[in-house]
């Protein structure tokens, strides 16, 4: 299995790094995409921390048309549900702190 930072494996969760589409000269997309790759490692370690395999579900690092960087969360459908679950039960729990 693949961490953060590392080489993809081939999974069959075929997430593109960049959307496919043209891009427009003079944007600095890699300084976009050097931030949003940050963000997605650190999301990928906290996913892989809590049991997760990058293989069911992970953070991409992309730009947007403006060269600002993107996180996508792509995973199979099973895997995000787990997720939502995670989340919802930490926003349950602090909920009835407050």
């Amino acid at each position: 299995m693949s961490g953060a930072g590392e080489d993809r494996v081939s999974d069959g969760l075929n997430v593109p790094d960049s959307d496919s589409g043209l891009w427009v000269s003079r944007v600095d997309y890699i300084a976009g995409w050097r931030v949003a790759r940050g963000s997605a490692d650190r999301l990928n370690r906290a996913l892989l921390a809590v049991g997760f395999e990058l293989s069911e579900v992970r953070a991409v690092a992309s730009t947007n048309e403006e060269g600002r960087g993107v996180v996508r969360v792509a995973g199979w459908p099973d895997a995000v549900d787990r997720l939502a679950v995670l989340l919802e039960t930490l926003a349950d729990s602090q909920d009835s702190r407050t």
